[in-house]
């Protein structure tokens, strides 16, 4: 048992043998870690982590410790909750593995394969009662929600639009990848230390496209507290790494499951933050793309100096209460 009172995570690995790639590639043994909660027998509930997670990134007392406990939303009494690391990510086979840059490119709908394959083949589960996800979560959420729409009964898509990837999002992403790869340590994937010019790059885009203005406002409001974040977050050592962590995010290059959205049968509630970097809700293309599902709305949180930005939804407080009141009610799906 946990401090937080929901049962001890459980560790495991699947082998999906001869997995397919969209590029047509094939790894004969591709390698799937995961971490369950709860029993086999409670209702099975799919958790989806960001790029450059894994599933501990999932176990947050901000996260898990407002969810899985007694009489939370996703009581693990209740549920059996199931948090893969991603194809690419974690303990699961990615570049870094050995392969390097011979790994093939794999893309948001390949790691979406991979978690099917772990639940119907390597879990023998053939209906979730929810899918939810954070950021690149949310992203394969949504695409779970269009490529196996009968498979769940609701998805909770967070910090993510059901949109193409594109505008300041994919210029900063690029921006971001470019640096690494033209940093002459990159050494065409070739490397032996990780690039330099790594935690430059990863910084620069962590701070343009998470931790909300108003909190950045609050926690910096003097250029001596500034320079003291930004030498604190330089400081910190970038372990990614690099093969790998260019694969997690080029991964979105091609994310954009709008053209299917009609597809959806699973309730939805897609959760959001006002003061989102990455996904502005001004743009008014989430809104937009909702009313194209037959049972959809938003969550917006409101910005405050409690909120960071896209990092907002990593606190479930700010939605628990929500998802509670949507499990009760949400209809479960023949199976």
């Amino acid at each position: 048992m946990t401090d937080t009172g929901y049962p001890a995570p459980r560790v495991g690995d699947w082998i999906a043998k001869n997995f397919k790639f969209h590029t047509g590639e094939t790894m004969p043994e591709l390698r799937l870690r995961y971490t369950t909660v709860g029993e086999p027998a409670g209702q099975p509930v799919l958790v989806l982590h960001g790029s450059g997670g894994d599933a501990a990134r999932m176990l947050t007392a901000d996260f898990a410790g407002q969810l899985f406990g007694p009489g939370q939303p996703l009581d693990a009494a209740k549920y059996y909750i199931i948090i893969p690391d991603s194809l690419g990510h974690g303990k699961s086979s990615k570049p870094s593995d050995g392969m390097k840059t011979a790994f093939p490119r794999y893309n948001y709908e390949d790691m979406v394969d991979a978690h099917h394959r772990l639940v119907s083949e390597g879990l023998g589960i053939r209906h979730l009662r929810l899918v939810i996800g954070n950021s690149m979560g949310g992203m394969l959420t949504w695409i779970w929600g269009v490529r196996y729409p009968q498979f769940m009964d609701v998805l909770v898509p967070m910090a993510s639009q059901p949109t193409e990837m594109a505008a300041r999002n994919w210029m900063l992403r690029r921006m971001m990848l470019e640096t690494i790869r033209n940093d002459p340590d990159y050494d065409g994937g070739n490397y032996t230390t990780q690039p330099r010019m790594m935690k430059y790059a990863v910084n620069a885009f962590g701070i343009a496209t998470s931790g909300g203005t108003l909190a950045y406002q609050m926690l910096a409001p003097t250029a001596a507290a500034a320079d003291r974040m930004f030498d604190d977050r330089m400081a910190t050592p970038v372990t990614a790494d690099a093969n790998d962590f260019l694969y997690q995010y080029e991964a979105s290059r091609d994310y954009n499951p709008s053209p299917l959205l009609e597809r959806i049968e699973a309730t939805v509630l897609a959760i959001n933050a006002a003061d989102d970097e990455r996904n502005p809700p001004e743009t008014g293309v989430t809104e937009a793309a909702l009313k194209r599902i037959s049972n959809a709305r938003l969550h917006l949180v409101a910005a405050s100096t409690a909120t960071r930005g896209h990092l907002t939804t990593g606190n479930a407080r700010f939605y628990k209460q929500q998802l509670q009141e949507l499990l009760q009610t949400a209809p479960h799906r023949a199976r």
